[in-house]
């Protein structure tokens, strides 16, 4: 090989090792998450306690775990060290990370709580109301609280510039019937209802409330029930909902106006849109639990149905490779779907009843 050529290949390869993405997989049931390299379990992150519905999110070389349990744990992604942990109340829901703090939103002591990146403790907010949906914005800390129909917007007084005061900057209230989920669009918060057959939105450049409904066909039959946000997936022009207790994939374009159905196999649970918005995984409830199917997002036609030996518990596309991973909580393993073939190409054993499968890119973190 002649020496260019030879110092090509070296930069390749350095880069290909660059862009190394690590899955952790929540282990549900053991109180740890499985570390996954090119396709082998290589390490366990044990005492994570309660991970049932456990989250991990990560930013810059930080690793950071919210517990069932009302935990959250700091570890680091590249030694798998377990560096602290902060117990914010009984039960938390879900979290957010900024350069300058964590913020934890807490079921059981209707509270949210304000702590620096190393998890001590800055401030508690005591709300009266389980809280749910926590997002940044900018400035801005956005949350609903569950038990009063409020959205609330807290404000950052330092600007991002160093620890944060945040202070009361404006509440939505009977906003609609136990907000349960949210996410941010945009600049846009929508906030979803257990109990109101509509979405509240917040533009958070103007500060005011609307409420928006949603249908299920172009005769303009009600939505029975929104699925949480986490279920949904955003593409550059469409929105891909899964229909709560129907076999369809609901689609949207990004004004929730109703553009088509998808009949799928079973009921739908969770979708997932790849990196390049080409094609969309779904995954199902009930006796179709073992089974993914694939649509392709131009034509919305079913592509591929893939039958697995256990429930399917997540699935998450892979940034760097052709490559699907697929969560098989019974049997014990992590499925691997090659996406140009559409073929199942590995089984990761040895992992302990997977659920949630999180990506940690090197390359983004160094």
């Amino acid at each position: 090989m002649k020496p260019f050529k030879r110092v090509l290949l070296l930069i390749s390869m350095l880069l290909t090792c660059l862009q190394a993405e690590k899955l952790f997989v929540v282990q549900r049931e053991d109180s740890s998450l499985a570390v996954i390299n090119n396709n082998k379990v290589t390490h366990t992150v044990s005492h994570m306690r309660n991970m049932n519905h456990g989250i991990v999110k990560f930013y810059n070389k930080d690793a950071y775990v919210i517990s069932r349990d009302g935990y959250v744990i700091r570890f680091n992604p590249q030694t798998y060290e377990v560096i602290n942990e902060y117990k914010t109340s009984k039960s938390a829901i879900g979290f957010v990370i900024n350069e300058h703090y964590v913020a934890v939103a807490n079921y059981d002591d209707q509270s949210v709580d304000i702590l620096t990146r190393d998890l001590q403790p800055i401030k508690k907010i005591k709300t009266g109301s389980r809280n749910v949906g926590i997002k940044i914005y900018k400035d801005f800390l956005i949350f609903s609280q569950m038990d009063k129909d409020t959205i609330s917007v807290y404000e950052d007084q330092t600007h991002g510039t160093k620890t944060p005061l945040f202070t009361l900057y404006k509440e939505f209230h009977d906003v609609g019937e136990l907000p349960f989920d949210a996410m941010i669009q945009d600049e846009k918060y929508i906030a979803g209802f257990f109990k109101s057959q509509y979405f509240g939105v917040v533009d958070l450049k103007t500060m005011r409330y609307k409420k928006i409904d949603i249908f299920l066909n172009k005769e303009r039959q009600r939505v029975l029930k929104v699925p949480h946000f986490g279920f949904w997936s955003l593409s550059h022009k469409q929105i891909f909902i899964p229909a709560v207790g129907d076999n369809k994939v609901l689609v949207y374009d990004n004004e929730f106006n109703f553009m088509n159905n998808i009949t799928t196999k079973g009921l739908p649970v969770f979708t997932s849109l790849s990196p390049t918005k080409e094609y969309l995984a779904v995954t199902f409830s009930g006796k179709d639990f073992p089974t993914i199917q694939i649509i392709d997002t131009k034509t919305l036609k079913i592509i591929h149905t893939f039958e697995f030996d256990g429930k399917v518990l997540h699935v998450r596309w892979s940034n760097t490779k052709n490559e699907l991973y697929v969560s098989v909580n019974d049997s014990n393993k992590v499925a691997v779907i090659n996406t140009k073939k559409w073929s199942v190409e590995h089984n990761i054993t040895q992992v302990k009843k997977p659920s949630g499968i999180f990506i940690y890119e090197e390359k983004n973190n160094e």
